[in-house]
């Protein structure tokens, strides 16, 4: 069953989330144009792996390329797929970096950050080995 949470002592600009199921760090609400992730805030992106959540500065989306990612894709088992959230609204990668994704076996997924914070949620309790890098929300 799902745990239900109250919204009592929460900043007026932060919404929680469900609480988190699965391996890996997810994010657990929206804080301004951030995330948090577990007790850490990320007001800018951030990127979360199986192992780790960590702070993302990504450039604009039309110049999106495989570098700005670090290691984010090297872990073994490599991940099924990237969630690209590309903020506040859906914008599509550009097709250079769709192709450099696919050309190492990895799949995306894009879709606006808030979509891909509850997908990465659903995809962590059905155990899925997945990497998710969001655009802040403003």
């Amino acid at each position: 069953a799902p745990c239900r949470r109250t919204v009592r002592d929460i900043p007026a600009d932060m919404v929680e989330m469900r609480q988190e199921q699965g391996a890996g760090p997810q994010v657990t609400g929206f804080s301004g144009t951030g995330f948090k992730v577990r007790d850490a805030v990320f007001p800018d992106g951030v990127i979360l792996t199986q192992e780790e959540a960590r702070t993302w500065t990504p450039p604009a989306i039309d110049a999106l390329a495989m570098a700005d990612l670090g290691d984010a894709l090297e872990s073994e088992p490599r991940p099924e797929f990237l969630l690209l959230g590309t903020g506040a609204k859906l914008v599509q990668p550009p097709a250079a970096f769709r192709r450099a994704m696919e050309e190492r076996g990895i799949g995306i997924e894009a879709m606006d950050s808030r979509a891909a914070a509850r997908t990465l949620a659903l995809l962590r309790a059905e155990e899925r080995w997945v990497v998710a890098a969001l655009y802040p929300l403003g």
